[in-house]
């Protein structure tokens, strides 16, 4: 810089006698410079972020309420759907084991794609007072049912179903409970405390269409009083086990005081009169989201609810 400097005196000599002269009025400058932004800031149009209930507003307009599926229809679309296991198949050449096994990464679609497609899940109860009580349903209703009582309904679909808000029938057999691939009974009583109903699977998954007089009522009657006893809750609704019934299990049903049973005859169209053989739709291990959709058919059309609903 010296070198640099040494070369150009006359401007070494400018810059000394400037110096002073470039401070003072820098500092000026500077000085002034604040009540000009503040003055301006003060010209700008002022904005802010206008939140419920900080000022006075006038009344929004109420939303419409829900749709609902009215009371008074004889018949109704309500997929009711069946579920075994929610895992990977451990056996790949098991062809039946995989049919009955939902990924969890599949089931977690489904469950959110009926979140986000408006769909609302229920239970057996409120299927049956929709037509006992005429209490209408919300729109779009599907209930999910699981059958066998496996333990990843506990571990694996219980926790998906708490956190998408869902209802759930889990149809249990007491005498599977505490097995290795079984919820344990306290599982039952948790899932029991968080909404799920329990429902009625036989004492030990047998086919009732073979069964004598004598196990038909350990088999139908036990299994309600067993989980009525671990639940602490009316056992109202029951499967036969593989799909098998015929008249005579179907009075033995209704005589133990069970006042719905559902099948694996495919179908979502449920009727009062045959609330001991309701139908259900099946979903399969392999699905495609978009076959899973379409098994749902077409929604029950619903109405905005009028003030004596």
């Amino acid at each position: 810089m010296r070198e640099w400097f040494g070369e150009r005196p006359l401007l070494v000599a400018l810059i000394a006698l400037l110096a002073p002269v470039l401070v003072s009025v820098v500092g000026l400058s500077a000085a002034s410079f604040v009540p000009d932004v503040q003055q301006a800031s003060r010209a700008l149009p002022q904005f802010s972020l206008h939140l419920p209930g900080m000022y006075p507003t006038a009344p929004l307009p109420t939303p419409n309420l829900d749709q609902v599926v009215p009371a008074g229809r004889a018949q109704v679309h309500v997929p009711i759907l069946e579920y075994h296991y929610i895992r990977v198949n451990p056996d790949p050449h098991d062809r039946l084991g995989f049919n009955l096994s939902v990924t969890p990464p599949d089931f977690q679609a489904q469950m959110d794609w009926l979140k986000a497609s408006g769909y609302h899940p229920i239970d057996l109860n409120q299927l049956r007072a929709y037509f006992a009580k005429q209490t209408p349903l919300p729109s779009r209703p599907v209930v999910l049912t699981f059958d066998d009582g496996y333990i990843d309904f506990f571990t694996t679909a219980f926790p998906v179903l708490i956190g998408h808000g869902f209802k759930a029938v889990s149809y249990v057999v007491p005498g599977f409970l505490d097995g290795s691939r079984y919820m344990t009974t306290d599982d039952v009583r948790t899932i029991a405390g968080d909404g799920i109903e329990v429902a009625a699977h036989t004492m030990h998954h047998v086919d009732l269409t073979k069964a004598s007089p004598a196990q038909l009522t350990i088999e139908i009657q036990g299994s309600r009083n067993a989980l009525e006893q671990i639940t602490s809750r009316p056992v109202l609704d029951f499967c036969y086990p593989s799909g098998m019934y015929n008249a005579t299990v179907i009075a033995a049903t209704q005589h133990a005081g069970f006042e719905s049973a559902t099948t694996e005859v495919p179908g979502s169209a449920h009727a009062w009169a045959d609330r001991l053989t309701w139908t259900r739709v099946r979903v399969n291990g392999g699905e495609r989201l978009d076959q899973f959709i379409a098994s749902l058919g077409q929604p029950e059309p619903t109405v905005t609810p009028s003030a004596d609903i």
